[in-house]
């Protein structure tokens, strides 16, 4: 059996107990007969000393004495059952790979939810005050001044309800931001978007205690169609994290996305009926298909939900929630009268479908998104 040269390569070989052992043996000084650069590879044993394994002692014996089998790498490799210790794992071993995480997903967003006010004297009253400073502002200029509450009853819970929603939207610089951590530990980098999702929910959590107490000092009833609101965010919350994955893919491949992502962001809020009702645009009712295309995004389809849910007025007056009724929907006017004869004239989105489309958001983003994530996880972090 030949021996090889002066030059090294490091072999690592790990077995299912945990053990590791590190050998360095020599590279033939020869004409090259295919060999590679095998440095972290790791061995998955059938046995640990059974047939066709090649164990500890024998490896630094044969490394002490220069005399490892000469033959090219990848073969060898094949036959020890060799693998780059840096391989992409498949999409079901991911996946498996992020729930046996969960514990550290979840206490990563904790740890910045909470680090991300530490140095504000209000600290976490911010997650309250924020959007209720963004409904004030919103409600002075839409409501008052451009006068859009009308046509929408209790315009002041629907714009609250909206803006609360629409802020539990993946828009953050999740893999820039999170540069030194990707490098620093191995770990399956879909925590991070996933981790950034569910700070945006804990933050929901206690916007929807104020928007609670607002709607129902609004004049709103609490029925149980409110228990709706859970499947509805529950929906959104699976369309985040796919949403999540996909821009955070996007975000890691060229810093110029992440600084146009703003302006797409705020294009769909008001695109999305966040501080108007799409069916009271006048454009909107004379092009039934471009109000059809705005109801049924997936940031109104959430929104409306939601709405729906929690606002008895909105319900019963949804469009095409009653039988049309021709002499009941002309005295629907978008001056703020007899507002609750719309539910009379034709809907564009029954709120059957509201259900169906967020549905079918919903798996369509974690399936997509999850996938085009995991495709470039070997390259995160790399500069």
């Amino acid at each position: 059996m030949p021996r090889r040269g002066a030059a090294e390569t490091r072999w690592q070989l790990r077995y299912r107990n945990g053990n590791a052992v590190s050998a360095e043996t020599a590279a033939d000084t020869g004409p090259s007969r295919g060999r590679g650069n095998v440095s972290g590879m790791t061995r998955r044993a059938r046995d640990q000393d059974g047939p066709g394994t090649l164990t500890d002692d024998l490896i630094l014996q044969q490394a002490d004495q220069g005399a490892l089998p000469d033959e090219p790498l990848a073969e060898l490799a094949a036959r020890y059952q060799l693998r780059p210790s840096a391989a992409r794992p498949g999409v079901l071993a991911y996946a498996a790979q992020l729930w046996a995480r969960r514990h550290f997903i979840m206490g990563f967003a904790t740890a910045r939810n909470v680090a991300m006010y530490t140095e504000a004297r209000l600290g976490q009253l911010w997650q309250i005050i924020t959007p209720l400073l963004n409904a004030a502002v919103y409600y002075l200029i839409f409501g008052i001044i451009l006068d859009t509450s009308r046509g929408v009853p209790n315009f002041l819970a629907f714009l609250i309800t909206g803006i609360f929603v629409f802020n539990f939207t993946p828009t953050s610089r999740v893999m820039p931001d999170s540069l030194p951590l990707i490098r620093a530990l191995p770990f399956p980098r879909a925590c991070l978007p996933i981790g950034y999702v569910l700070i945006e929910l804990e933050q929901l959590v206690m916007s929807m205690v104020v928007l609670a107490v607002i709607v129902l000092a609004s004049g709103e009833p609490l029925t149980w169609y409110w228990l709706l609101a859970i499947p509805a965010l529950g929906l959104q919350t699976v369309f985040n994290v796919g949403m999540g994955l996909f821009l955070a893919r996007l975000g890691a491949g060229a810093d110029d996305f992440s600084q146009l992502l703003p302006f797409l962001v705020r294009t769909w809020m008001y695109a999305s009926g966040v501080m108007y009702s799409i069916q009271t645009i006048s454009f909107v009712r004379r092009h039934p298909t471009v109000g059809y295309l705005l109801q049924v995004n997936p940031a109104a389809v959430f929104i409306d939900l939601v709405r729906t849910a929690i606002l008895q007025t909105q319900r019963l007056g949804w469009p095409g929630s009653k039988p049309y009724n021709a002499a009941a929907c002309a005295l629907y006017d978008l001056h703020g009268t007899h507002l609750e004869n719309s539910a009379y004239c034709h809907g564009t989105v029954a709120m059957g479908q509201l259900w169906l489309f967020g549905a079918g958001w919903a798996v369509v983003a974690i399936v997509v998104g999850f996938v085009f994530f995991w495709e470039a996880e070997t390259r995160y972090g790399r500069g």
